[in-house]
């Protein structure tokens, strides 16, 4: 077996106190956001976490009364966890539905439910009673930090459309490299050749699992692959993840330059619509000279002008299919992680250009 991994350890590793490495990897604050990154780094490099397991009493917490904290009902609870960053809220069309699919899951199961959608000022574990929470579904982004401080509680936890590279969990995704194939291998069989991702490819694994799917099917269809960088790391707030006057400023430089390509393959629906709006602006015509497919189908994607061309994400299912992996692992607390990818099917309306007008794209 081999030797556990100390504290010290890390922090001579580091050339700092012990005391700061406890203070980062119990998710307290105290030390900057910068020294925390690198101390789990080191942390999970060493193998610290590797002989630290959730422990398996986990799943027999009772329901007691909270303090000041949230509430315990008189059956078992799930709190879900949706911090308010990136625009991840109950009302959001993608976010909402899947807490919706949570929902209905848990209820029929008879398991209560916490929805905590709130930034935290104070410690997480002030808010809950450990012995009150049968687990915890993360959706959306959230932060390393908190999810160290859930670990540290011996809380079961699994995270939707999102992974922490430093701390280890069960997760869920779309399977987005391979939805984003078939929507590549599809505009290229329409006779697409010059094709560009729309996206900031850094903001989350989906975007860049996105990414790397359209760039592995250029590849094979042996296409160039050169992209306009600037529409590949547009930065703004919510789920786009993109400012309109970057954006537009981006597509009109392009329209300029004569380097628009047909096919706009891009991260989300929310982006495509946008990209389709400004477009029509710049007088390009979707899709007769520039196709654009989104990802999510959201339920504006239906309603768009033209109608979006888009993956379709069934949003409750994502919902469903985390309550029965958290189940599963209170039940089976040692078994090891799972990363789940459900499939998605390709919706084609009016935003795409269709077989029989490959001649003239060719």
């Amino acid at each position: 077996m081999a030797n556990k991994v100390t504290m010290q350890q890390i922090a001579d590793q580091l050339g700092l106190s012990k005391f700061a490495v406890s203070k980062a990897l119990s998710g307290k604050s105290g030390v900057s956001a910068e020294t925390r990154e690198k101390i789990v780094s080191v942390a999970t490099q060493l193998g610290y976490f590797a002989n630290k397991q959730i422990k398996a009493s986990a799943s027999k917490r009772s329901e007691e009364a909270v303090s000041g904290g949230l509430p315990a009902s008189g059956k078992e609870t799930v709190i879900v966890l949706v911090p308010n960053v990136r625009n991840q809220t109950r009302e959001s069309s993608y976010w909402g539905r899947i807490i919706d699919g949570i929902a209905a899951e848990l209820q029929e199961r008879e398991v209560g439910m916490v929805l905590v959608t709130e930034q935290f000022r104070d410690s997480f574990s002030n808010l809950i009673n450990p012995n009150g929470v049968k687990g915890i579904i993360g959706v959306g982004f959230v932060s390393s930090q908190l999810l160290l401080e859930i670990r540290n509680l011996g809380i079961p936890f699994i995270l939707v459309d999102h992974e922490d590279p430093l701390i280890p969990s069960d997760t869920l995704f779309m399977n987005n490299m391979e939805c984003v194939r078939r929507v590549t291998n599809y505009l290229i069989g329409c006779g697409h050749r010059k094709l560009q991702f729309v996206g900031n490819i850094r903001y989350a694994r989906s975007f860049a699992d996105r990414w790397s799917g359209f760039r592995s099917m250029l590849e094979e269809h042996g296409l160039e692959q050169e992209q306009d960088r600037s529409l590949l790391g547009l930065t703004g707030e919510g789920r786009a993840e993109m400012l309109p006057d970057e954006l537009e400023g981006a597509l009109g430089r392009m329209k300029e330059q004569h380097t628009l390509p047909t096919a706009m393959v891009c991260a989300n629906d929310l982006i495509a619509m946008r990209v389709i709006g400004i477009l029509g602006q710049l007088g390009i015509a979707v899709p007769e000279q520039c196709s654009v497919t989104g990802f999510d189908n959201i339920e504006e994607a239906a309603h768009a002008v033209p109608a979006l061309s888009t993956v379709h994400v069934d949003k409750e299912a994502l919902g469903r299919r985390a309550t029965e992996m958290l189940l599963r692992r209170v039940a089976h607390i040692s078994e090891p992680q799972e990363k789940v990818l459900l499939s998605g099917e390709f919706i084609l309306r009016d935003s795409t250009v269709y077989p029989l007008l490959q001649t003239a794209l060719s």
